[in-house]
């Protein structure tokens, strides 16, 4: 499926992607912006009145949108606020979303795992439908989920987070057959572990995954922007062995990743790994 990316806004396109402060969001901004597009980026703290800064000053049309994703009222305020005079999201990357590490019955905070079930789930839906129903009437545009390799097995130890990836990942392409009579295209990126504040945010540097070795964020970003840009299905962000991972990923059984996935995300597993 092809999508007509000339301007409708200006002369550039306009790309709208949220969790765009820091980590694969701020990457996939900047490849946006190397690519000619206009930006809106999102995100909640003080750092992305900074990261939009630094795109202005190499030259790209880049706004920043603070809002909270997890309030219903703020989601709609971003889309109102990128769409306003009659602006057009050409691109929609739904990048924004939190981890929570540990023991979910006896370690963990319950209002931790409900805010993340906000953004990452609820928030993801809202701003899909704002922004599909508007391309869909357009018959033009492109939307990239940032789901993850967790979404293919149990996440003991991030149980919460995993589902969370889960859904993002059946909803991306449950969408993606809906539409492909239309010329919208639907992405999934699914990274690996990340170089990015992910595990310190959600209290992990002390497992074996956060200690570990982690993929760069400007390659996932152009890994899943190049995907978006061929109309793909899905593409697997990061080096060989998340590839790997991906891919054993599919024939293990459940129960198999599971273990896996604790040997990982234990808390003080980096430890037993000295």
């Amino acid at each position: 499926m092809a999508t007509n990316d000339t301007t409708t806004n200006g002369n550039r396109p306009l790309a709208l992607v949220t969790g765009a402060s820091s980590g694969i969001g701020l990457e996939l901004a900047r490849v946006f912006a190397r690519n000619g597009f206009a930006l809106v980026m999102n995100a909640e703290d003080a750092a992305l009145d900074e990261a939009a800064a630094q795109l202005r000053a190499s030259g790209t049309d880049a706004e920043a949108i603070r809002a909270d994703l997890t309030e219903p009222g703020e989601v709609e305020r971003l889309y109102a606020q990128a769409t306003r005079d009659g602006r057009k999201v050409d691109a929609l990357a739904l990048n924004a979303g939190v981890g929570a590490g540990g023991d979910f019955a006896r370690g963990t905070s319950l209002d931790k795992e409900l805010r993340l079930v906000d953004l990452n789930v609820r928030s993801t839906v809202h701003l899909a439908k704002l922004g599909l129903r508007d391309m869909v009437g357009r018959n033009e545009g492109r939307v990239l989920f940032t789901s993850s390799i967790a979404s293919t097995m149990p996440g003991s130890y991030q149980a919460v987070y995993n589902a969370s990836k889960s859904f993002v990942q059946s909803f991306a392409l449950a969408l993606r057959d809906e539409l492909r009579d239309t010329e919208v295209t639907v992405t999934s990126l699914m990274p690996g572990p990340t170089e990015t504040e992910f595990f310190e945010r959600a209290e992990m540097q002390d497992t074996k995954v956060g200690a570990s070795d982690k993929d760069d964020p400007a390659q996932v970003a152009q890994q899943g922007f190049d995907a978006m840009m061929s109309g793909d299905e899905r593409v697997v962000g990061g080096g060989l062995s998340t590839k790997a991972q991906a891919l054993a990923s599919r024939v293990l059984p459940d129960s198999a990743k599971a273990a896996m996935h604790r040997r990982m995300a234990q808390p003080g597993s980096a430890k037993e790994e000295q």
